[in-house]
């Protein structure tokens, strides 16, 4: 008999240093800044740009997601407890992260430095929403190593059996769904960006990016099951679709606008 679901066993700690764990989801986000800083470095020197600005937008934009997903999980997921608990918001290996606040948390970094280093906001967004496409693909990954954020019941034949957790029936492994479709968006920047040899109208790469990312993780979300906190009150859909939708609609707009060469 054809087995019709694969069962998900993987050790989530790669291997230990004098006690201390590295687990494969750090290295997945290490992964992501490392490329991502690389790819960024070609990407300036293709258009003879500064390398000094990829030294800066890694810090910042470093920063601003560790942060902004921190405080996105925290108040977008479980408000409540952390606003009565709020050294937890510190405690981040108890808690988690929100992709919706590292995007806030991105975009506010991206606009300190353009205002810092009077930068055009539009041009590092572009360029940046290219690398964050392809760390999203190594964060998910990470995730599914990590056996977290899985889908809801499923009998088609790749359906996960996260055995660690657990589980014993086949879920839908929406963590390998959003790790490709943030890979193929990536791809399509890129092929864009690197075929308009970084000469485009500003905002269309942002605008793009918004429509793809999030319109596809409010897709997946219908395949998730409810994280804890907030999204066991809601019913027709989760705090991860009602959060995607001003990102969608914010590029659908820029995409108007940047057609209409109103951004500069």
């Amino acid at each position: 008999m054809e087995l019709n679901y694969i069962i998900w066993t993987f050790d989530p700690v790669a291997f230990s240093i004098f006690g201390l764990e590295i687990r494969w989801y750090g290295i997945m986000f290490a992964l992501a800044f490392g490329l991502g800083f690389y790819i960024l470095g070609k990407m300036l020197k293709r258009e003879q740009a500064p390398q000094s600005i990829a030294d800066s937008l890694f810090w910042y934009v470093a920063i601003g997601i560790f942060i902004g997903a921190r405080l996105g999980h925290c108040f977008f997921y479980e408000p409540a407890y952390y606003l009565a608990h709020p050294l937890k918001i510190l405690a981040v290996r108890d808690g988690g992260l929100a992709s919706h606040g590292a995007a806030i948390g991105t975009l506010i970094a991206i606009w300190l430095l353009s205002h810092k280093k009077k930068l055009s906001f539009w041009y590092l967004v572009d360029r940046v929403v290219v690398l964050v496409a392809l760390g999203g693909f190594f964060v998910r990954m990470g995730n599914l190593f990590n056996s977290e954020i899985y889908g809801t019941p499923t009998t088609l034949a790749w359906g996960f059996i996260f055995a660690d957790n657990g589980e014993t029936i086949p879920k839908h492994p929406t963590q390998i769904y959003e790790a490709l479709s943030y890979l193929m968006l990536f791809a399509g920047l890129f092929y864009y960006y690197w075929k308009k040899k970084g000469h485009f109208t500003k905002g269309i790469l942002f605008g793009w990016f918004l429509i793809g990312c999030f319109g596809a993780r409010f897709i997946i979300e219908f395949f998730k099951e409810h994280q804890e906190g907030i999204d066991q009150q809601l019913q027709s859909i989760d705090m991860g679709q009602i959060l995607s939708i001003p990102f969608i609609i914010a590029g659908i707009a820029i995409l108007i606008l940047a057609r209409k060469n109103k951004i500069k």
